[in-house]
């Protein structure tokens, strides 16, 4: 836990008609997020390390970052409104003149695509995952 947040990590992703439904869990509840058919397929293939034939937006962004020497801290999902929920980007930049923390305001799944690629942490603020849904019974009825 980082200042009263809760760790989560991606669980699965699965195709939907509209999209993908990524799951997130903490150590006793699942939930999901909707997202669009390219992101979700984009979080699908660096879980499942596919070798792509070029180079995704996810994968232009983390090599421009690379190239700045910057890297994805960590991503936060911190707010959940009308069934939308909201995530900000924490960007570190450390050099001989110190460490520089940029955050951002991103889409959840953009987020999660960053934080999957690049092997950063993913939290949730409590009162988001208090108002969201378990579905963890789902997914065990999928892995069955």
């Amino acid at each position: 836990m980082q200042d009263g947040l809760v760790e989560v990590r991606i669980r699965g992703v699965i195709p939907t008609p509209g999209g993908f439904a990524v799951f997130l869990q903490d150590g006793s509840k699942t939930f999901v997020i909707y997202v669009d058919g390219e992101v979700g397929a984009a979080i699908h293939m660096f879980m499942e390390g596919a070798k792509k034939p070029r180079p995704l937006t996810h994968d232009l962004i983390g090599s421009i970052l690379e190239g700045f020497e910057v890297r994805v801290d960590r991503v936060v999902i911190n707010d959940l409104r009308d069934n939308t929920f909201f995530a900000r980007l924490f960007l570190v930049r450390e050099d001989e003149s110190g460490k520089r923390i940029v955050e951002i305001d991103a889409r959840p799944s953009d987020c999660l695509a960053l934080a999957r690629l690049s092997g950063a942490r993913i939290y949730v603020a409590p009162h988001v995952l208090d108002a969201v849904s378990d579905v963890g019974g789902f997914l065990k009825e999928q892995d069955g």
